[in-house]
């Protein structure tokens, strides 16, 4: 029995709640990676890129790879899934039971991990930081002790994210989002010459307690209680599909330790200029891919369970364009202008102009793979909205093979610039080999995806010429130096540059110039 649409989604246009729940996510994130770039100004700025950065790299790595292994991982491929299915009003009367058990297994394993990272954090650091300097090595070993309770902290508040999201409401989870990068920006200035590089550990837990305090209220009359008894079939649902993202988030924590370990090769500043170029290309991976991904699942979840495959399709090439038609000229912008960005967002304090040199040549063999990666991430929720986490789990162990082979075979040459460029090929790998599979399992992506593809990136690249030569003229009349002409070689040609990506569009009459349209009306409402 198919499934009927909900009165607030006509037949004609099946995705509205996907516009409006992604415009939501999408305000957060914006508000979330104006946070975030402050905080990548605050650290550079007090810290530099130095082996004392690095040495938190490792411990932030360890702190969010152990929070993807808990939660992060089955969040998507199997906690709102299963959770989605019993709000259906058939299984609603045994939501409570559910979410209190999941919640509660999750706490009590979190917690066991925290301990086994305090006791063993010399190990960690010598496996994945071995070959940095022993006075950074014993500085990765203490804010790796100092930063694990907010593997516990992340973990419970990951849980009640995908409460919320199985329940569609996203403002508080997105908030929570945003708000954590203020514990940085409230602890460094304050505190960082009485604790140091402390200041930064100290300042994730607080981003971290921030991040929770925003979705425990929602809690409050959902039936939440903590509970041992863990004998319910929904617990081993949520085992069943997770399993095999298990075995893929396993073999990406040692792709991630092995790109830490050869990082920390290469000099101790390596990873200090990965992790800055990492947060810019995660900019518009996160505004635009997460964000219309993780308001989507809910939608494909409903289709896939009601075996209503053609609406099943088109939400997903709704997602897919979209992400597509935004994506495209961010790569392209930010490819273009990677130089003056890391010289605006980084280049003061303690952040050298080499610094600034090496971060924007990592930055752009990152973008390599952004749209690949962006691309991905409706592409693995499409997945796991029908139940098939295996599949994903396969790829993935496959892409991290693709990344070995050019990482090995590139690090000689290019130094950490080809463990970039090894990421990027790994994105375009598992990104291929998915389209390659569900063009296998149900023919077409949708309609018009490939078309929207075409444009958007003739489109791109005529906006590119723009933005090359514009900033350039900028830059030669104005200078490098200064605030001022730094604001203004961004803000100029990528506003010439956005407004012309636009007509074009338009010009072109791509059907996303709507759902732009769409998006922008519901982050700044009409007065």
């Amino acid at each position: 029995m198919t499934e009927t649409l909900p009165p607030e989604l006509p037949e004609e246009d099946i995705h509205p709640s996907i516009a409006r729940n992604a415009a939501v996510l999408s305000a957060a994130s914006i508000f979330s990676r104006a946070l975030g770039m402050v905080r990548e100004i605050i650290i550079p700025h007090f810290y530099g890129a130095s082996g004392l950065v690095s040495a938190y790299a490792l411990a932030e790595f360890v702190a969010k790879i152990l929070y993807d292994l808990l939660v992060g991982g089955m969040l998507s491929a199997a906690l709102v899934p299963v959770l989605s299915d019993y709000r259906r009003p058939q299984k609603r009367a045994e939501f409570a039971r559910v979410i209190s058990v999941i919640f509660s297994a999750i706490a009590i394993l979190a917690a066991a991990v925290v301990l086994i990272v305090e006791v063993f954090a010399p190990q960690i650091v010598f496996l994945i930081g071995g070959d940095l300097s022993p006075e950074y090595q014993t500085t990765a070993i203490h804010l790796m002790r100092l930063t694990a309770p907010v593997i516990w902290v992340f973990s419970s508040s990951g849980a009640l994210a995908a409460i919320l999201f199985a329940r569609e409401r996203f403002t508080l989870v997105a908030l929570g989002d945003a708000l954590y990068n203020a514990g940085v920006i409230i602890v460094v200035p304050l505190f960082y010459k009485r604790l140091g590089i402390d200041a930064l550990a100290v300042g994730m837990l607080l981003g971290g307690i921030i991040q929770l305090s925003f979705r425990l209220p929602e809690m409050r009359n959902s039936g939440l209680r903590f509970t041992l008894n863990f004998r319910h079939p929904a617990l081993r649902k949520v085992w069943t599909l997770y399993l095999p993202i298990l075995v893929a988030v396993l073999v990406n924590i040692v792709q991630g330790g092995i790109d830490r370990r050869l990082a920390s090769g290469t000099g101790d500043s390596s990873l200090a200029y990965m992790r800055t170029a990492t947060t810019l290309y995660q900019l518009p991976h996160g505004l635009v891919a997460v964000a219309i991904s993780m308001a989507a699942l809910p939608s494909l979840s409903r289709w896939a369970a009601a075996k209503d495959w053609d609406a099943y399709k088109n939400t997903l090439a709704a997602g897919l364009r979209a992400v597509l038609v935004l994506v495209i000229p961010a790569t392209v912008a930010l490819w273009i202008l990677a130089e003056p960005t890391v010289r605006l967002l980084a280049e003061h304090g303690k952040f050298t102009p080499a610094d600034t040199y090496w971060t924007y040549l990592t930055l752009r063999y990152y973008l390599i793979g952004l749209v690949f990666a962006s691309v991905d991430w409706p592409l693995n929720f499409a997945y796991y909205a029908r139940g098939d986490s295996k599949t994903p789990a396969i790829v993935g162990i496959l892409a991290v093979g693709v990344y070995l082979l050019f990482a090995l075979t590139l690090l000689p040459h290019l130094s950490f610039l080809g463990l970039a460029f090894a990421d990027g090929m790994k994105q375009m790998a598992h990104a291929l080999m998915m389209i390659f599979l569900l063009y296998r399992w149900g023919g077409r992506l949708g309609h018009g995806v490939w078309r929207t593809a075409l444009a958007a990136t003739g489109a791109s690249a005529v906006m590119g010429v723009i933005l090359y030569f514009s900033a350039n003229a900028v830059m030669a009349r104005m200078g490098a130096a200064g605030l001022v002409p730094r604001i203004t070689t961004l803000l100029a040609p990528g506003t010439i540059g956005g407004l012309i990506y636009y007509l074009i569009l338009r010009w072109l009459k791509v059907p996303e110039v709507t759902l732009l349209n769409r998006l922008l009306h519901k982050l700044i409402p009409a007065r």
